[in-house]
């Protein structure tokens, strides 16, 4: 990955910065974002430039503004020389039966689940394909491939961006640039490491029997998966192997959409 440069939405912590550390360990130059508390966005920028040798930028664009992203994406020009790789990570998740979801919050799951990966990649097209080489890398979900209750929002952007991804690989086949899905299971980020400490609290129950249960229910593994599972496919689709890798829907799910 030495000379690349990736810009990685959603990347301060969690699933997204395991990418992000994954790219740069191979020697791309990445661009973190998010909007957690600025020392905490400086400080992990700050260590994984030091553990990489990378450079590491830093965008806190609200993805809920189409001018914040394109200041984003200019940062990336600028401090990094272009975007060769993308991935549209950050996600917003509100949890409501239909007819109880609040208007903001549909809204919110649009602009940032969907509308911002359609704009990430519209402004990183042009120099993919004035370069002949791109890869972009579109997070969705298992629920891309299912659904649940009470996850109207979530479920609608996380399918609507398999849509997105089959169209923009078949416009870019011939320009070697290559866009994918990843379909994730069950994945210890925060948000839902801090879900299932809830649960746990609710039944009186410990943490690790919580987890137990909520991943029995849809993992046939029964345990995470891994992070950096879901950057090391990251990984493969930006190496030579993934040249031929386009249009797909990729689980990485311990074996959820099988069951």
């Amino acid at each position: 990955m030495r000379g690349r440069c990736a810009v990685i939405t959603g990347s301060v912590a969690g699933l997204g910065h395991a990418i992000a550390r994954r790219l740069a360990l191979a020697g791309a130059d990445v661009m973190l974002h998010g909007l957690e508390p600025i020392q905490d966005a400086q400080a992990a920028a700050r260590r994984l430039a030091e553990e990489t040798g990378s450079r590491v930028s830093l965008s806190r664009a609200d993805l809920n503004d189409v001018d914040q992203i394109e200041a984003m994406m200019a940062q990336a020009e600028t401090e990094l020389g272009g975007v060769d790789i993308l991935v549209n990570n950050a996600v917003v998740r509100h949890f409501a039966p239909v007819d109880q979801l609040r208007t903001e919050h549909w809204n919110e799951a649009l602009a940032v689940n969907l509308s911002a990966a359609f704009h990430t990649v519209r402004l990183a097209l042009p120099g993919m394909r004035a370069r002949g080489w791109g890869r972009i890398v579109n997070m969705s979900s298992v629920y891309g491939a299912g659904a649940t209750s009470d996850r109207i929002a979530y479920i609608t952007t996380k399918t609507a961006l398999i849509g997105m991804t089959r169209a923009i690989a078949v416009e870019t086949a011939r320009t070697g640039v290559t866009c994918n899905a990843l379909m994730p299971g069950t994945v210890p980020t925060p948000p839902i490491v801090d879900r299932i400490a809830g649960i746990a609290a609710t039944q009186g129950i410990t943490e690790a029997e919580a987890a137990a249960n909520y991943l029995r229910a849809r993992q046939p593994t029964g345990r995470f998966v891994a992070m950096e599972s879901v950057a090391a496919m990251v990984m493969l689709l930006c190496s030579p192997a993934g040249a031929d890798i386009t249009g797909a829907m990729l689980p990485v799910d311990g074996g959820w959409t099988a069951a």
